[in-house]
């Protein structure tokens, strides 16, 4: 029988379970588009296509261990190959970050294999192919004698040609520990070292019709990956905790073990990939049981706009009353509320002498504002100081917290987020993590955790000049496809390129149309707002960040192309918002938008002369199509009712 005649045969019977024969290791998304294909026979590898063109050659599969050989040759399927396809992962995100209802297809395949000599370990595989992407794990099993297996290194590859470019991205000093500030430049894949870093997302254009983006779904007990080329391929490079020991461990287990998902998006145009469900399809479903709580909004925040901390009575109260102002719900009180912090006596129970907590939040409870409270990480793990904080800050009705400088990304730091996602959650506690690795998708499972960092944000203009056009719009191709990043936006001391220069108060090198963009391209459902109120009430645009959502009822994409420009809707309730970023030259661009019907009225901010004009409108439009003028780092905001509304 072949292929094609039993994927045929089991649409036809859609959630069945099909045998099939040795000879039939693949497995296509439900539109065809796109088909993986798994070879268990000797050396184990895999490919997939994309509209019948090569996206992954073959590559290879396996893992090696400590005191072992690697799991990479002489293998054997072992039974039959399981085929089941019309199966669908469908769930309400308790926060909307791109759709508010959410109903994914897809097909899979299940099979076993065995070394045929030796110790014949086994290892297993299991493939899910969706629309736009598939995505596989390894199911690895203990030792034959008692003991521990100990993970040094997975052999996963992705081959693509030596053509192809990817958007490169590492940490600081490239180590693989840090915080994943970056910016992720085009650069020729055979151009990257075989030592390399390079962090997830890792978006690679095969062509220009063919694009592939590589990130991990439900991390748990295994550490974060970075890769490399090596040999003509993408490598897989896992993560080594500074606490393993030796023997170049990165994971240990003793029985039967799931490793991560590895997700491969697939399309013909790296946008599409930010309407992308997959990540969080592959993690568990919500682990809490009562979410009324968690609510979503946009933030002020203190410590941005000075280049100083001033941890200070009446600072904190000047942006509890920016937020009432504004209408946002939230207020973040950044570090040194508790004084010291990162030193063996720092007390996250304890306010800073200067600071009186319960006058602000009473302060912030007649304004209708809640404060969310920064910590550092070290100090809320020692002696575990979380337990106690994280039960008096619920007595105290702080909202939630930001937990900063973690900087890594191996196994005992991602299981460590999951111990504070679970402990936040009990005490009703939304989360925020900086200095943190990118989203895996556990905001399913922990819808608390609304946002993080991992993100070159707004922040670094204060003391760089890496926060550019080309930047901005590059992030939302990059680093956002992983989910949720904290960039906090919001700087209105705009000025073109040329004139940026570092200083206090800071600038941001792009128009305040484009400012305004961001508050819609990108996705953060808790949005920390970086500016000092002085800057912004009463200025061109405060208006629109007064009434922009932080959460979604569905995302489309609408053009663009990494560095170039990006233009992003978003609908909330009856309302459509649309945002346009450009990177460093001015342009012209046509959108479409076939998903509307009839005319509507639209409102827009859009660049005026200097980068802090805004030409603010009101007309109606038909609306599918239209034009927008773009100045060099310049933007769109716009909010689109139908006719009647």
């Amino acid at each position: 029988m072949q292929a094609g005649r039993t994927l045929a045969f089991a649409a036809a019977f859609a959630g069945t379970w099909l045998a099939a024969f040795a000879a039939e290791r693949t497995v296509t998304s439900p539109d065809g588009r796109i088909v993986f294909k798994v070879d268990a026979e000797g050396r184990p590898s895999y490919s997939v296509s994309f509209d019948g063109r090569e996206a992954i050659g073959r590559s290879a599969l396996g893992f090696a261990f400590a005191d072992e050989a690697p799991m990479a040759e002489g293998f054997e399927q072992i039974g039959e190959a399981v085929v089941r396809n019309g199966l669908v992962e469908s769930w309400k995100p308790v926060v909307r970050n791109r759709h508010a209802d959410v109903r994914l297809s897809y097909n899979s395949l299940k099979l076993a294999m065995r070394e045929k000599t030796g110790e014949r370990r086994k290892m297993d595989l299991e493939v899910r192919a969706f629309d736009g992407g598939v995505a596989f794990r390894y199911t690895l099993y203990g030792a034959r004698v008692l003991g521990e297996r100990i993970v040094t290194d997975e052999l996963t590859e992705f081959r693509v040609p030596a053509t192809s470019f990817a958007w490169v991205g590492h940490n600081a000093g490239g180590s693989f520990a840090g915080s994943q500030e970056t910016r992720f430049k085009k650069t020729p894949v055979r151009e990257i070292r075989s030592d390399e870093w390079c962090l997830a997302p890792f978006l690679v254009e095969v062509d220009r019709s063919t694009y592939v983006a590589l990130l991990d779904a439900y991390l748990d007990n295994f550490p974060g990956r970075c890769f490399a080329w090596r040999d003509g391929a993408i490598t897989t490079r896992l993560v080594p905790s500074p606490r393993e020991g030796e023997k170049g461990a990165k994971a240990r287990f003793d029985c039967r073990f799931d490793t991560p998902w590895r997700v491969i998006l697939v399309g013909d145009n790296p946008g599409r990939f930010i309407e992308s469900e997959i990540v969080q399809a592959l993690n568990p479903p919500c682990a809490i049981e009562d979410t009324s709580w968690i609510r979503p909004g946009m933030s002020a925040w203190d410590h941005w706009w000075s280049g100083e901390v001033k941890m200070e009575m009446p600072v904190v109260k000047e942006y509890i009353d920016f937020a009432a102002k504004q209408g946002w719900p939230y207020m973040l009180v950044d570090w040194q509320w508790y004084g010291p912090f990162n030193t063996p006596d720092a007390d996250i129970t304890r306010t800073a002498p200067q600071i009186d907590m319960p006058e602000l939040l009473a302060y912030a409870k007649e304004r209708g504002v809640r404060l969310w409270l920064w910590l550092y990480s070290s100090d809320v793990t020692r002696n575990d100081a979380f337990e106690e904080a994280f039960a008096l800050y619920a007595k105290w009705g702080v909202a939630g917290v930001k937990i900063d400088f973690m900087d890594r990304h191996d196994r005992e730091i991602v299981n460590w987020y999951r111990r504070i996602a679970a402990a936040a959650a009990k005490n009703r506690l939304m989360l925020d993590f900086h200095g943190a690795y990118a989203p895996d998708g556990i905001e399913r499972t922990y819808p608390n955790l609304l946002t993080r960092e991992g993100v070159l944000g707004e922040e670094f203009s204060k003391f760089s000049r890496s926060i550019t056009p080309d930047h901005n719009v590059t992030l939302a191709f990059t680093r956002m496809l992983a989910g949720p990043m904290d960039y906090t936006p919001g700087g209105f001391l705009n000025v073109a390129a040329s004139d940026f220069k570092m200083q206090s108060p800071t600038l941001v090198m792009n128009t305040r149309a484009a400012e305004l963009a961001k508050f819609v391209v990108y996705e953060s459902p808790w949005m920390c707002f970086c500016d000092h109120p002085r800057n912004v009430l009463g200025q061109p645009g405060s208006e629109f960040v007064a009434e922009v959502p932080t959460v979604w009822d569905d995302t489309r994409f609408l053009g663009g192309y990494p560095g170039e420009w990006i233009a992003v809707a978003r609908r909330s309730g009856d309302k459509w918002y649309l945002g346009v970023l450009n990177g460093n030259e001015a342009r012209e661009v046509e959108l479409t938008a076939p998903f509307l019907s009839g005319e509507g009225r639209c409102r827009y901010w859009s660049d005026g002369e200097k980068p802090t004009d805004v030409v603010r409108g009101e007309e109606r439009v038909p609306a599918t199509r239209g034009k927008i003028r773009l100045a060099a780092g310049g933007g769109f905001a716009a909010v689109w009712e139908a006719e009647g509304r």
